[in-house]
């Protein structure tokens, strides 16, 4: 056989895997949050140069966070159904080179912030990359709380756009975050009742596995799914978004209240699947009605 051949051949399988590390999928909404959060910052004064480069510095130190997650979860990926054929957890990419290229990536997107947007979105994306890898990570083997701490970076994207875009951290910036925080726990508890079993298998202590009867689940997944109704509509009522915000957002958290609820009571892989569907479903819908209906 040619060794040649088979180099040329292999070529696309590891450039896919380094991409797979990324976890381009989830990053998406990273991605997603951080040009919203960009753009009701910055309003009429929209620099679509400056946008592109807080997208590109977040979507870099987010696939690093990413590949660093993975390595250090490579062998409990490995006892995982759903992320067994990850790159390392499968044996097809070495940890060092997984390595170099997490640092590469979140060091490359830390500095294209700081050179083409502000030092204060560069400090957030920072704060973003540790709290996932430093404190999230290593916390999601020890404690169910690792889903709240975990929460806290997957809700810092939009701050980091809100800074790109206004260099500061004003009342906005934290209500998006807020948003973003309230809609993550039902999110995620709904992923940990339809994979429980194989974070159990991996020894994820996620709530939905220490308590099985669920109604810790149920109790948080109402819980946050109630806050998260008022907390959508106060951009409204600070002068955010306008009164079709209001409705709108009034409509799309009440109906995901509703799943949360059928959820937080019947607790079957049915309505958790119908809430993870819901939660995937009005994010986006709630953050692109805010960008149309933002008053500038």
């Amino acid at each position: 056989m040619n060794p040649q051949a088979v180099a040329v051949s292999d070529a696309p399988t590891r450039t896919a895997d380094f991409v797979a590390l990324t976890k381009p999928r989830l990053n998406l909404l990273v991605i997603a949050t951080a040009t919203a959060g960009y753009y009701l910052g910055a309003g009429a004064q929209f620099d679509a140069v400056n946008c592109v480069n807080m997208t590109i510095g977040t979507a870099l130190v987010a696939g690093g966070s990413a590949a660093y997650n993975q390595i250090a979860e490579r062998r409990v990926d490995a006892l995982m159904e759903r992320t067994r054929w990850r790159p390392l957890a499968a044996g097809r990419l070495g940890t060092r080179e997984a390595s170099w290229f997490a640092t590469a990536l979140s060091l490359a997107g830390l500095a294209w912030l700081a050179l083409t947007t502000n030092w204060l979105a560069t400090a957030v994306a920072f704060v973003t990359l540790a709290t996932y890898v430093v404190i999230y990570t290593p916390l999601k083997l020890k404690t169910s709380f690792a889903t709240v701490i975990g929460a806290i970076p997957g809700a810092l994207p939009p701050m980091i756009g809100w800074a790109a875009a206004t260099n500061t951290l004003s009342r906005e910036a934290w209500l998006l975050f807020g948003l973003v925080f309230c809609w993550q726990m039902p999110h995620f508890l709904a992923i940990a009742w339809l994979c429980r079993e194989d974070y159990g298998r991996a020894g994820f202590p996620m709530l939905p596995v220490i308590e099985p009867d669920g109604r810790s689940t149920a109790q948080q997944v109402a819980a946050y799914a109630s806050a998260l109704v008022p907390v959508s509509l106060t951009p409204a009522m600070i002068g955010l978004a306008g009164p079709a915000y209001f409705v709108i957002a009034l409509l799309l958290g009440l109906a995901f209240l509703g799943v949360s609820l059928r959820f937080a009571m019947r607790r079957t892989r049915r309505d958790a699947r119908l809430l993870f569907i819901a939660s995937i479903t009005y994010l986006p819908l709630v953050l692109i009605v805010l960008v149309l209906d933002r008053v500038a």
